[in-house]
């Protein structure tokens, strides 16, 4: 092989760089992730009990 060659790869900081890059979106992903996952399960925790309140009230109207 040419040693310029493997000089200018060697030199070459864009894949560096794009691993970089890629990694850092996988964080984020991840941590999106993660994020509608606890508000999600908050979120639906959240409209059960407003369900069965409005189901409470219903009952209780009807008597």
């Amino acid at each position: 092989m040419d040693r310029h060659f493997i000089a200018r790869v060697r030199a070459s900081e864009r894949g560096a760089t794009a691993v970089e890059y890629g990694l850092l979106i996988a964080l984020i992903f991840l941590a999106a992730i993660g994020a509608f996952k606890a508000f999600g399960d908050n979120g639906i925790g959240m409209w059960t009990r407003v369900s069965n309140e409005v189901e409470s009230v219903n009952r209780n109207a009807g008597q």
